[in-house]
């Protein structure tokens, strides 16, 4: 229920001027309006401003708590607050700063009932402007009131939810790209009068439910539809400029009187058609089409846990670089993830939040205005290059609602992020849930559970699980001989057998498991170490016992007499940690290998693969290099090393450390003694086998070029797996012309 509200206005007796007026409830208690405002921030956080007195103004930090952000959710329609931020995080504000001192409990109804030193009394300046995060969930039913600022052209939109609704005809394709268009507001979903309705505001529609763009369509079956429904109309209209990420980044349009059927009496519902991705174009068969080839991208996301999100990186030159993050924006990342086939970006982060990128920083200082086909085509800085992989940007992108969530599940883990995988499949005619053979099962197919279910990356892949009590009636084998390369979106995507299921081992305790994690560590080879101190050594076979047991050597060693030499090409690597989350050794101390000869543990059986290969790709040559002592050699400043092998200490590589193996270390070589003179391909690898999961696997290959003439060695074009273009030689025009194209 609303208060009565009595107006008083003080006019000056002097001369013809403005009223001042305001408003003020029964209680007392002025009635105020709330909104969140400022620069790069989601729709659910900002700078609080309030409307008072017929103006927008602040709110000092002075005093500001959890329970006074809890109060402005609320009152903003939010379940509740998560946190809030001093010194004006969102920008400094304009006008007035009408409270300071501000005083909650955490129960008030709105923000003008709590203590403060009352409107308009304040010592404060705008570099102390209070801003709040609010949980993304609305208050069920809540009523947004719009009684004071309707008029002023800086009110966003306000409702619980946004939706597509299908016609009935629709109802099972996915995703839902048409229908009417409906805002829930008060509690209950209403239309949307189309008089006045734009393709703007239709481009802002499909980006938030993850389409990149809309198409026109036939409304004529729509009009005859919607003559046949009783209608609900939404007492506002919309406008939006094309450039918002959300609905509720758009300003709120004329009120529309409601005259019951008569409302909305020259037009209908809104009815909006929007166009999916390549990867989720609707297909009847399956409910999706897998992505297929396409020609050479321009932009690319790596590290992302999830669909639709990661580190921006695109192609200049044939080479893969990063993107700087000064004045990266919500507009420079929704060009982004339009580009990619996804919509409009629910996120735009700084600060290498996915991770750090390798290579060159391509862009800096871009600007977007938000119409671009590609971020390519957007204006930047060629000169301001000067930054680190630190600043690398990266995006959080909407994406479809596919239902992939609902075709799989975990059961009997501890937490929702582990568990026996259960899928759901038909059988008979009907939909039954069964388990996964887990014969080949490991960390790839698990990745692609993982992101399917929207929990990240995996942490484990399980052959074994008899410790978690699936559901007892999803016992039965209904997927095998399962094999993923790590892109897939689903599982089903994968290749695996048909109706006829192949497995061995049986269900039961041998179903398939997974483990999830939001975060990710990131493994990367420095290729100018391994260029810069690669050489030969002829070493005696009576100083290579050591290296000869732990079988670094090629096979014709076993036969060498030991006054014998062996030539070692030797060389340093060091292995970075990009990710997110330090990388650690899946086995446990207790399985870790004592090495007499070397006095140190191996905590994995295969950590890298040393080979030296002909230019068609045979194997002539290898290095035994398989178990590693993991510990912090060196770490970024300010990052302080935690792993360390002596005295059976923790291994593991810490996020911002590296791990050096020098040139001068039994093992790290490749035994060429039966080599003979030629060009060939010299490669490392890291974490074969994938036994530990990582956000980013296309970077644990490095390939260099070398030329052996009998005597020498050289070592050159080195580079990183991902690194390069699949046609070096292709350019794009943004990065040559450095300015907006307009197609």
């Amino acid at each position: 229920m609303l208060r009565l509200v009595t107006i008083h206005c003080l006019v000056s007796t002097l001369m013809l001027t403005w009223p001042l007026c305001y408003a003020q409830s029964d209680s007392g208690t002025p009635t105020i309006q709330l909104r969140l405002a400022g620069e790069k921030r989601k729709h659910y956080e900002g700078r609080v401003e309030v409307f008072y007195n017929g103006e927008w103004g602040t709110v000092c930090d002075d005093d500001f708590s959890i329970q006074a952000a809890q109060v402005v959710c609320r009152e903003l329609g939010f379940i509740d607050a998560e946190s809030w931020s001093p010194s004006s995080k969102y920008g400094r504000g304009e006008g007035h700063i009408w409270l300071d001192n501000v005083h909650c409990t955490g129960g008030e109804k709105s923000l003008a009932q709590c203590k403060s030193n009352g409107f308009g009394v304040t010592d404060c300046k705008h570099s102390e402007d209070v801003g709040v995060v609010c949980t993304q969930k609305r208050i069920p039913g809540f009523k947004f009131i719009r009684n004071q600022a309707n008029n002023d052209e800086a009110l966003t939109v306000q409702v619980e939810d946004v939706r597509i609704r299908a016609t009935y005809s629709h109802r099972k394709r996915i995703p839902i790209t048409d229908g009417f268009l409906e805002v829930k507001d008060g509690g209950k979903w209403r239309q949307i009068c189309n008089e006045g309705w734009t393709e703007m505001n239709t481009r802002v529609i499909c980006g938030m439910h993850g389409f990149p763009g809309a198409k026109r369509l036939n409304t004529r079956p729509y009009k005859l539809l919607a003559k046949r429904r009783k209608k609900n109309y939404w007492g506002f209209s919309v406008n939006c400029t094309g450039n918002e990420a959300d609905l509720s980044d758009c300003k709120l349009g004329r009120e529309i009187e409601l005259k019951g059927n008569l409302t909305c009496e020259h037009g209908m519902p809104v009815v909006v058609s929007c166009v999916p991705g390549r990867a989720f174009a609707p297909s009847v068969s399956a409910g999706f089409r897998k992505a297929y080839r396409v020609e050479q991208p321009l932009v690319r996301l790596r590290g992302g846990a999830m669909i639709g999100e990661g580190r921006v990186e695109v192609l200049k030159n044939g080479e893969w670089g990063t993107v700087c993050d000064d004045n990266w924006n919500i507009r420079a990342a929704t060009v982004v993830c339009r580009e990619l086939g996804f919509g409009s970006a629910k996120e735009a982060l700084t600060g290498a939040r996915l991770g750090q990128g390798i290579g060159p920083v391509h862009m800096n200082e871009v600007e977007c205005s938000g119409f671009e086909k590609s971020l390519t085509e957007c204006y930047f800085n060629r000169e301001a290059l000067g930054c680190s992989h630190e600043e690398d940007a990266a995006v959080r992108c909407n994406v479809p609602a596919m239902g992939f969530n609902k075709r799989l599940r975990l059961n009997g883990g501890r937490n929702p992020y582990e568990g026996r995988v259960e899928v759901l499949t038909e059988r008979n005619g009907s939909l039954v849930w069964g388990t996964v053979c887990s014969t080949s099962w490991g960390t790839m197919e698990a990745m692609v559970v993982c992101r399917q279910l929207g929990l990240g990356f995996a942490s484990h892949a399980f052959q074994e699980t008899w410790y978690w009590a699936g559901d007892p009636s999803a016992d039965a084998i209904v997927m095998s001989g399962v094999r993923c390369s790590g892109t897939e979106l689903t599982l089903d995507q994968c290749l695996h057998h048909g109706k006829h299921i192949d497995c061995p081992k049986g269900g039961g305790k041998f179903a398939a498991g997974v483990s999830c994690t939001l975060t990710a560590p990131d493994l990367v080879l420095s290729s100018q170490a391994v260029e810069q101190t690669t050489y030969l050594e002829d070493r005696p076979m009576y100083a290579l016992q050591c290296a000869h047991e732990e079988r670094c050597l090629s096979l014709s060693a076993d036969k060498a007499d030991s006054t014998s030499y062996r030539r070692l090409l030797r060389f340093s690597s060091q292995i970075h940690n990009n990710g997110q989350s330090d990388f650690r050794p899946r086995a446990a101390h207790h399985s870790w290998v004592w090495h007499e000869c070397h006095r140190h543990y191996h905590s994995m059986e295969v950590f890298t693969h040393y080979d030296l290969l002909s230019l068609n790709g045979t194997k002539v040559a290898e290095g035994h290099k398989a178990s590693f002592c993991l510990e912090d050699t060196h770490c970024d400043e300010g990052i302080q090393k935690r792993y360390e092998c002596a005295n059976f200490g923790a291994q593991g590589i810490t996020v911002g450390c590296w791990d050096t193996y020098r040139h001068d270390i039994d093992c790290q070589w490749i035994d060429i003694t039966d080599v003979k003179p030629g060009d060939y391909i010299f490669q490392i690898v890291i974490n074969p086998n994938y036994e530990v999961a990582e956000s980013d696997y296309t970077n644990n290959i490095m390939k260099c070029r070398s030329r052996y003439d009998g005597q020498r060695i050289w070592t050159y074009n080195c580079h990183i797996g991902g690194t390069l273009g699949t046609d070096i030689d292709e350019m794009f025009p943004g990065l040559l012309t450095n300015q907006i194209s307009h197609r």
